[in-house]
């Protein structure tokens, strides 16, 4: 049996968790505030359907504003705390992935997959300013969303600064970056920190790396999406590592 909630404030907190498969609607509702939920979920991918009133009472979810949205299962995110157990319990060096201002689920999705391919041990995202893990993210990961842990950290700056602590070499990937990537050694424990390519990453975050790389760009574009860096970067580490061990 699928679980429901219901209620404007309610179903806004589940689109935020990346839990919904469905949202249903008043059909008669045509407010600005059904309207601007309607506007979010087209925006994430998650499927609208307006409904009667009596479809919203059989659900028997009290008072429901004329709102109600379906939850679907998965992997619950992690916290800072779930982070340090990861890295205790490693028994080789830490491979992560460090997302920053992305706001499309689907970009989020395709950066976990590819985190995923890699071997990554986690993909770590603010709490701030990014995209939800939608129905629609979990789809583009292709199964990656259940299988690699995706860790939620209140405040960047304060995870990157740990990271350091615990001796992992934080390299962030921007255009002005003085270093090509595969100039740096990427065979111990490092955490790779990508931006959106229309934002890049904050001066603050750049402020907390040690060192900022950049890919060769020979054509007209300015950058790449950031799944396609995210990939290349990933796969960098993975070669450096594998020729150590070859």
């Amino acid at each position: 049996m699928s679980d429901w909630v219901g209620g404007f404030h309610a179903v806004r907190a589940a689109l935020d968790s990346g839990r919904v498969s469905e949202v249903c609607l008043l059909g008669e509702r045509r407010d600005a505030r059904s309207r601007e939920l309607e506007s979010r979920c087209r925006s994430m991918d998650v499927a609208v359907r307006r409904v009667s009133k009596g479809e919203l009472e059989g659900l028997d979810l009290g008072v429901h504003q004329g709102v109600a949205a379906r939850l679907v299962a998965g992997r619950d995110v992690g916290d800072e705390g779930s982070l340090e157990t990861l890295l205790d319990d490693l028994r080789e060096p830490a491979l992560l992935l460090i997302l920053e201002g992305l706001t499309d689920p689907r970009n989020l999705g395709a950066c976990m997959r590819s985190a995923e391919a890699a071997g990554a041990h986690a993909v770590l995202v603010p709490r701030s300013r990014t995209a939800p893990l939608t129905p629609a993210a979990r789809k583009v990961a292709s199964g990656a969303a259940e299988r690699l842990p995706l860790i939620v950290v209140a405040n960047l700056a304060r995870t990157l600064r740990w990271l350091e602590q615990r001796g992992i070499q934080r390299v962030g990937l921007a255009g002005q970056g003085e270093a090509m990537l595969w100039s740096l050694d990427l065979r111990q424990g490092c955490a790779l920190i990508l931006g959106a390519e229309d934002t890049g990453l904050r001066h603050l975050t750049l402020d907390h790396c040690d060192a900022v790389a950049r890919l060769p760009m020979s054509g007209e574009a300015e950058s790449l999406n950031v799944s396609v860096a995210a990939g290349v970067a990933l796969f960098e580490a993975v070669r450096q590592r594998q020729t150590t061990s070859d």
